[in-house]
């Protein structure tokens, strides 16, 4: 059992707090994604669970037990970093059966998983090769291979695709979420990328600022998001934003920006008082051409068309700014022609101009 408990997690440096009071539970076997931009502090969490970081405050337990003050070693944990830091003198075989034979496992069974993790990651026919003989992604998979034959109770990846191409990370991503399934340990996964996160998270845990943004399945943290700053992490292309002006209509609330008018049943928002600007959120994906007459529509000028395959992309003009969406339509459009897009009222976020949070009830 491998589930984990952070309790009133605080980390400084000297007289800096980059983390406070920051409280997580993960269960067993649950694959998270630790997910944020560069300084929110998911990589300083993940090295404090593997005891590579000291914790200033706090409690860290992994399967009931108090690891907080104890070794790496100690833990039953694996990580996979960035760089590979494969050793280039040893073989591949050598590489992976190097942490057992550390522990004085006998040459029998280290052969036997060798031979099991190995076939996992598709490694059998370069066992005898040299580091230097690898692509990236075969490294990387050797270094995957040398953490899971420890067999840990907690695997711990610290962005481990970062210096991958994107079809090998495609490839990687597919390989690490099937050998979760297969293996059923409890994993942390780390990385800046959101799309990387949405693939192959159970749960992400969003990050800012040394806090927990929002924490849910990638289908909450994408169709509800928490604040504006979730909202415009999570997608691509991001959302767009556009500040409004409320109007109560009995069972529906307009929302006015210029030519902009768009509607909202008022049971799905908080109530709002006439007058209230709000930050209105509306996914370009969530966005289509749309006829005359089409409710919730927006009138604008095209200004680029992105040809993105099956999609494209388009940028349209709306009152001098810009807006995104996606659209299967795109061959029908170019550069400088009129277009009529719409949105469902399902799909309109509202978000307070104050606090950020979005003013949608909970479900």
């Amino acid at each position: 059992m491998a589930n984990i408990k952070c309790t009133n997690i605080r980390k400084s440096y000297g007289s800096v707090t980059v983390i406070e009071d920051l409280n997580l539970d993960i269960p067993d076997h649950e694959f998270v994604v630790f997910l944020g931009p560069s300084g929110c502090g998911k990589s300083t969490m993940l090295r404090m669970i593997a005891g590579l970081e000291e914790i200033s405050g706090g409690t860290v337990e992994i399967g009931e037990r108090d690891v907080t003050r104890l070794p790496p070693g100690a833990r039953g944990v694996a990580m996979v970093f960035q760089s590979y830091a494969l050793y280039p003198h040893m073989s591949v075989y050598d590489n992976i059966a190097f942490g057992l034979r550390r522990q004085k496992v006998a040459e029998t069974e280290i052969a036997a998983r060798v031979k099991q993790v190995s076939g996992l990651l598709g490694l059998e026919q370069l066992l005898e090769r040299k580091p230097r003989n690898l692509s990236g992604g075969q490294q990387q998979r050797v270094a995957m291979a040398r953490a899971m034959i420890k067999t840990p109770k907690l695997f711990l990846f610290d962005e481990p695709l970062s210096n991958l191409d994107a079809k090998l990370r495609e490839k990687l991503r597919t390989e690490i979420r099937r050998i979760h399934l297969d293996l059923k340990t409890t994993t942390i996964f780390v990385t800046h990328d959101q799309l990387e996160a949405m693939t192959i998270a159970d749960r992400i845990v969003l990050m800012k600022a040394g806090a927990i943004e929002q924490q849910g399945t990638p289908s909450e943290i994408f169709d509800r998001p928490a604040t504006r700053f979730v909202a415009d992490f999570i997608g691509s292309p991001a959302m767009n934003f556009r500040d409004c002006t409320v109007a109560n209509r009995g069972e529906v609330v307009e929302l006015s920006s210029g030519s902009l008018h768009l509607e909202v049943p008022a049971a799905d928002f908080e109530p709002l008082a006439d007058g209230t600007i709000v930050e209105v959120g509306l996914r370009p994906s969530k966005m289509d051409v749309a006829g005359d007459g089409a409710h919730n529509a927006i009138t604008g000028r095209v200004v680029l068309v992105e040809n993105m395959g099956s999609e494209g992309q388009v940028v349209v003009d709306v009152d001098g700014r810009d807006m995104s969406l996606v659209t299967k339509a795109f061959r029908s459009l170019s550069s400088g022609s009129p277009v009529t897009f719409a949105i469902d009222a399902d799909s309109i976020h509202l978000f307070s101009k104050r606090t950020g949070r979005s003013l949608r009830k909970a479900a």
